[in-house]
């Protein structure tokens, strides 16, 4: 089953859409970015070995990224995007501190979204294996592998210095409608 995620609905034009029902133009204010095209989208999966989530992938075919990307506030184009462990290296490696074991999380409090949350409740030891995708103020936007919905959704994280770990939503569609 194909979930369609009504991107133009949730980041609507700043001009009127002349190319079509959910893509943006190229002068939109200089918030959207033209969308990506599928031989793009390829590279980019074949890069980091692994299929995109769907949510983030029609995100990147509806616009690619969002906001100049040295703003404090944007969503990488596919060119940028790529493992917090190689963009963010001292990021990635702030949560394995030397000989020290990450926090174990059962996951009868791990898989807790929403309100019920608490964000201090990060599974450490998967920050370098996420995908930075975006900036947001002075945290950044990650899309986790290691946790995927039946629907091949990744769970999306908002993480910054002033949470005691991460906000985390069961996708990127999730975290867009909530955070952004």
């Amino acid at each position: 089953m194909s979930v369609q995620y009504a991107w133009s609905d949730l980041l609507p034009e700043v001009n009127p859409v002349t190319d079509g029902p959910d893509h943006p133009r190229e002068d939109s204010g200089g918030c959207l970015r033209p969308p990506a095209g599928e031989s793009e989208l390829r590279r980019l999966e074949e890069r980091l070995g692994l299929d995109l989530p769907p949510s983030y992938r029609q995100f990147l075919l509806f616009a690619d990224g969002w906001g100049a990307e040295d703003d404090e506030a944007c969503i990488r184009s596919v060119a940028t995007v790529g493992w917090l462990r190689d963009l963010e290296p001292r990021l990635a490696e702030a949560f394995r501190p030397d000989g020290e074991t990450p926090r174990s999380v059962p996951d009868d409090l791990y898989f807790v979204y929403g309100k019920e949350q608490d964000c201090i409740d990060l599974r450490e030891e998967y920050v370098p294996d996420t995908l930075l995708v975006g900036h947001w103020n002075d945290g950044v936007t990650l899309l986790n592998p290691h946790v995927k919905t039946p629907e091949g959704e990744w769970e999306a994280w908002f993480l910054a210095p002033w949470l005691p770990g991460a906000n985390r939503y069961v996708s990127f569609w999730e975290l867009m409608k909530n955070d952004f």
